[in-house]
């Protein structure tokens, strides 16, 4: 029993020289627990699934030094200019950073329902 005793402490303590048996033995148990245990214990370390960030800005088009920003409307909510204003610019400066308004237009459909806003924008320097 005691030669048992010893060869289990060899192995914790990884007294065995490369090339040995107990060494080869060791190796095979380790890369076994590496690559078959996932199967079988949890270790909860998978990444948490995410949806992205909808956002409401269809496409951005580069015009010269401006950029050209298609909205969708149903992100933009107000009834005067203001109002229309502050959600575009709620809507760009967490993606282009701090930039101006110069001017935006309505795009409807065919039916007349206003579907997106052009917002012509110009980034701003210091």
């Amino acid at each position: 029993m005691s030669r048992v005793w010893r060869t289990i402490r060899s192995y914790i303590w990884w007294t065995h020289q490369r090339g040995d048996f107990h060494y080869d033995v060791m190796v095979t148990l380790i890369l076994l627990f590496i690559f078959l245990a996932p199967n079988w214990i949890a270790f909860n370390d998978k990444p948490t699934e995410r949806n992205p960030h909808q956002t409401a800005v269809v496409t951005v088009i580069p015009d010269g030094a401006d950029f050209i920003y298609r909205i969708d409307a149903s992100a933009v909510e107000g009834d005067n200019d203001a109002e229309i204003r502050s959600n575009l610019m709620r809507i760009i400066e967490p993606i282009a950073g701090e930039v101006v308004l110069l001017r935006y237009e309505p795009e409807a459909d065919p039916k007349g329902h206003v579907k997106w806003y052009r917002a012509w924008i110009q980034r701003s320097f210091r």
